[in-house]
């Protein structure tokens, strides 16, 4: 089934690729406004010792065609850290305006220099300065000291400490770069009227290389 409207989630048999359906639903959410940011996920990490946690992040990259989802931070911020311990997350993207919602895990492991040193070019320059001027997550005395470490690094580097543009004079930190979550679950969520929601979800093997979904209908 190639035709994604609302109604595909309500037939049977079930698409075989969920990342095309969320791929699309993506780019539905951009093009119909009313949300902010429909690239942004909860993404959640846990601890060896079983802690979970969770926070927003924006998803920078469906690659629909290999089942991943590609986001960027500080790896030694406490995502950072976390995922270094457990290299594993789940991620969700709530469409609200579409009522549909699309909840994603498996593996995790960083992307290539080469991506988050292009990705980190294509940045406004405020960003690849904070990215130098924040120690992420950890303490900070007060606002003024964070204010003075950002105009230090775009003094050193000599650029705007502002900006829309990006500038080829601020390299990548060598603590910043990117994640590429590897999806072995997919469950996919549309609201329906009376609660009667349709949900389903999608599994696959990873190893020894990625096989096929097998899909399945859950109950709302």
């Amino acid at each position: 089934m190639t035709d994604f409207e609302d109604s595909w989630l309500s037939l049977d048999p079930l698409p075989t690729d969920p990342m095309a359906i969320l791929a699309r639903w993506l780019d539905e959410a951009f093009a119909a406004g009313g949300q902010a940011n429909p690239h942004a996920i909860a993404l959640a990490t846990g601890s060896p010792d079983g802690r979970p946690a969770v926070r927003m992040v924006l998803c920078k990259a469906v690659e629909a065609e290999e089942g991943n989802l590609v986001f960027y931070t500080d790896h030694q911020s406490r995502k950072g850290l976390a995922l270094a311990a457990l290299p594993y997350a789940s991620a969700c993207f709530h469409f609200a305006p579409q009522n549909r919602q699309a909840c994603l895990s498996g593996p995790v492991e960083p992307t290539s220099d080469e991506e988050s040193d292009a990705y980190f070019a294509s940045r406004p320059v405020e960003s690849q300065v904070g990215a130098w001027a924040s120690a992420q997550s950890q303490p900070l005395g007060s606002r003024d000291e964070l204010v003075q470490r950002v105009a230090a690094v775009a003094a050193r580097h000599g650029v705007p400490e502002r900006g829309s543009e990006p500038s080829d004079r601020v390299p990548r930190p060598p603590n910043w770069g990117g994640y590429r979550l590897r999806a072995q679950r997919v469950e996919l969520w549309h609201s329906r009227p009376g609660r009667i929601h349709d949900r389903a979800e999608w599994q696959r093997t990873l190893e020894p290389a990625a096989g096929p979904w097998a899909a399945q209908r859950l109950q709302p």
